[in-house]
């Protein structure tokens, strides 16, 4: 089985992981002690991607619940889920990490990561075929974005050859915690950039802005935030938990989604978006699920997509659907929106079907788009880093914790990278991408001609010593020379 392990870490992740745990549990039939409660044969045909079976016929969540301080630990155990997770799989520290990157990252998480890497390492060894793991966490505090980014790079060394997929609550400033914020996050993508595979960017103010507008929520609470985000999460990981036809691990998720390695950063939708109270009262079809995944007013991260370039898109539909229809529907999305997505990939969108639907809805759709427009965050962020910055404001936080100013400077040179690498992207043409494949094939024939002329030049300097040795024309040493004189004598 393909098995993946999770990871929650910092106050945010545990709440949005426990509202993840919740969520499946529920639709595949498990209960808050861990017990099958089931219906269905699809509910046990692949739980243990998720789940793993103990011996006393319990379902306990492959999960490692990390915090730098102990007060959210102690809800979760006190709570409705606190007898489903293994007790082994929590860790804590006592003093937290004060909204700091730096005190996650080289203080504070430094001392506790040694211990989480043990609880991962039993994890990982009860797993038959572990295809990968999932993070979740938060870019703006200090243990998620800090301790985060630390037990990302450790897992990273420890298992180069597994996924690594990061659900990133992305910081904004109309839904702030801390000023520090920009700094954590400028240095966490810096991180994600060179040690995960596929985030999934999950924009706090996109997700105000669905509450206030779509939802039509007065007063949102962080509990609907973390409802909408453990929806998604839910429809992610459909096509990994249950049967479907594309998308069945994190790999082939990447493959489908990811051109070039360093454009791994993923916009979110999901439909129907419906507020708590209305839950089950609406109906929608195929045709007004697909439209609504592709509005930009339903997409978790702040940013618009008429603003950029699809590079790729996969949509996953869960309910009973005839695959025709799903097919016609993505057909006509495409040609209706063909100026939002590059010519030089065609057959950019894919699509999976899921037979079991989320609880309460007949059908639903989660869309994952690789688009250019991504961006816009990456631009909001670093401009917040900058105004800060070029006045050192509060960077002595960090330095006294170890860090060195350069850090942040190459934080910044990286984020501006990956900024002009999305635009490149979005206008490039078919003959640029052409261009730039030629110009790669003949520098890599030129290096090619380069290593034969020296390989060349080595045989040729080999055959010469051969043939004077042969020859008996090889020079003699001074050490030959009185030799051969002593014998004369």
């Amino acid at each position: 089985m393909r098995e993946i392990l999770h990871l929650q870490v910092g106050q945010c992740g545990n709440q949005i992981g426990c509202n993840f745990w919740e969520v499946i549990s529920e639709e595949h039939g498990i209960s808050q002690n861990g017990e099958y409660e089931g219906d269905s044969e699809l509910q046990l045909e692949r739980i243990n991607v998720y789940f793993n079976e103990s011996s006393e016929s319990r379902f306990v969540p492959r999960a490692v619940l990390v915090d730098l301080e102990p007060g959210t630990m102690d809800t979760i155990r006190s709570g409705k889920l606190g007898k489903l997770f293994n007790p082994n799989s929590f860790t804590f520290g006592e003093n937290g990490a004060g909204n700091n990157w730096a005190k996650g990252y080289y203080t504070e998480g430094a001392e506790l990561v040694d211990e989480t890497m043990d609880v991962i390492r039993k994890e990982a060894e009860g797993c038959d075929c572990m295809q990968g793991f999932q993070i979740v966490h938060s870019l703006g505090g200090g243990t998620g974005s800090g301790m985060g980014t630390l037990l990302i790079t450790k897992i990273r060394e420890e298992y180069p050859d597994r996924m690594m997929c990061p659900y990133s609550i992305i910081p904004s400033p109309k839904v702030s915690n801390t000023v520090l914020e920009p700094y954590n996050a400028t240095l966490s993508i810096h991180q994600l950039l060179d040690n995960s595979d596929e985030v999934m960017c999950i924009d706090n103010e996109a997700l105000m802005n669905i509450c206030f507008n779509t939802l039509k929520l007065k007063d949102p609470k962080f509990k609907d935030l973390n409802r909408l985000v453990s929806s998604v999460m839910s429809g992610i990981t459909a096509s990994l938990r249950f049967p479907g036809q594309l998308n069945s691990d994190l790999r082939k998720l990447a493959v489908n989604l990811v051109p070039f390695p360093r454009l791994h950063f993923f916009l979110i939708g999901y439909a129907p978006l419906t507020s708590i109270n209305s839950t089950g009262y609406n109906s929608l079809s195929v045709s007004e699920i697909t439209n609504q995944m592709f509005d930009p007013r339903n997409m978790m991260a702040a940013c618009d997509p008429r603003h950029g370039k699809y590079l790729t898109a996969s949509a996953i539909y869960r309910g009973r659907i005839a695959e025709k229809e799903v097919g016609d529907e993505i057909v006509k999305i495409q040609s209706k929106k063909s100026d939002n997505f590059i010519e030089w990939i065609p057959n950019n969108i894919k699509h999976t079907i899921c037979d079991i639907p989320p609880k309460g809805e007949k059908i639903s759709g989660t869309f994952l788009g690789n688009n250019t427009c991504i961006q816009e965050m990456f631009k909001r962020i670093g401009t917040n880093f900058s105004l800060m910055f070029k006045r050192k404001a509060f960077v002595h936080w960090y330095i006294d914790e170890g860090m060195d100013e350069l850090e942040f400077t190459e934080a910044e040179s990286n984020m501006n990278d990956i900024i002009n690498e999305y635009q490149t992207y979005q206008e490039a043409s078919l003959e640029d991408i052409f261009d730039q494949y030629y110009d790669d094939e003949e520098d890599q024939e030129y290096g090619n001609e380069e290593e034969e002329e020296e390989y060349e030049e080595e045989e040729e300097g080999e055959y010469e010593d051969e043939y004077e040795r042969e020859s008996g024309e090889e020079e003699l040493s001074d050490d030959d020379e009185e030799y051969e004189e002593e014998n004369i004598n």
